[in-house]
């Protein structure tokens, strides 16, 4: 009889552990099954037809889209840290803090190089910072998983780095402040090949994508321009100029990253047109700021 018992009990186990096996692997098909379609998702939202088989044979989410996450949570984290660090009245526009920062770009300070860089991370108010976080991880996190981290990173520094040299040009007494020149260059890059692949990337929603990205550019740089030639608001004037250059940035360099997946990017003509255009405007905005700025250094 415990022999028989025993027997049982094995039984007994063995069915418990082979139903959970069973729904182990249900949950692994099922888990299988919703990552395949958020990825096809992806697939069709950043990639023209002809790509997107390719793109779902090697997807995976290693390495995650890392760059564009942390970017954000850097630049949440300054704008929580110049909340508090003086007392504020409210959070909508920063007042002196961020303005004697050493991360905000001022023309009188550009001898400081960081600054032509580091202007990404302070943001002047809670409309300004969650605008930029929401466009960047809205559009920057499905193009880490097509591109990955680099090339997203690549295309993003660009705009920041030409929204600070042109505005050093074409408005040399405004400050900047705030992640709009990457932001932009993550738009332009996708707007372009938007454009270009339109075919491809199912006309309905292309148009649609088309129409939404103007509709927000044309509204963000008439608010900037307002703001920087219209309000009489106390404080330092914030250049628009990095919006543009960005835009461009990403209409340039964004297009051909975001357009050569799966191609050698080395090979293609427009890559290097791009970037020695790139490097020498970087040389002539260099030489403006040493020898030709109207901003007093």
């Amino acid at each position: 009889m415990e022999m028989g018992d025993n027997d049982g009990e094995e039984q007994d186990t063995f069915r418990v552990q082979s139903d959970e096996e069973g729904d182990n692997r249900g949950n692994i098909k099922s888990r299988g099954r919703r990552v395949e379609k958020f990825q096809k998702n992806v697939s069709r939202w950043m990639l023209p037809e002809e790509l997107r088989e390719t793109y779902l044979e090697r997807a995976n989410c290693c390495p995650p889209p890392i760059f564009i996450i942390l970017v954000s949570l850097v630049e949440l984290g300054v704008f929580i840290y110049y909340a508090v660090w003086k007392p504020q009245k409210q959070w909508v526009t920063l007042g002196i803090g961020i303005w004697e920062s050493p991360l905000t770009y001022k023309p009188e300070q550009r001898e400081e190089a960081w600054r032509f860089l580091s202007y990404m991370f302070v943001h002047a108010g809670v409309e300004h910072i969650l605008g930029n976080l929401i466009m960047q991880l809205f559009l920057g996190i499905p193009l880490e998983l097509v591109h990955k981290g680099f090339e997203v990173g690549m295309v993003y520094m660009a705009g920041v780095l030409a929204g600070s040299l042109a505005s050093s040009i074409f408005d040399p007494y405004s400050a900047l402040v705030g992640a709009s020149g990457g932001v932009y260059a993550l738009m332009g890059g996708y707007f372009m090949n938007a454009v270009v692949n339109f075919r491809e990337m199912m006309p309905l929603l292309g148009a649609f994508r088309i129409l939404v990205i103007v509709l927000i550019v044309g509204t963000d740089v008439g608010f900037a321009i307002y703001r920087r030639f219209i309000t009489h608001e106390a404080g330092m004037k914030v250049s628009f100029v990095a919006h543009i250059a960005g835009g461009v940035a990403g209409m340039t360099i964004g297009y051909v990253f975001f357009t050569n997946y799966s191609k050698e990017l080395l090979k293609d003509p427009r890559f290097w047109l791009c970037i020695v255009g790139y490097i020498a405007f970087f040389f002539f905005a260099v030489i403006f700021n040493i020898f030709l700025s109207p901003a007093p250094a």
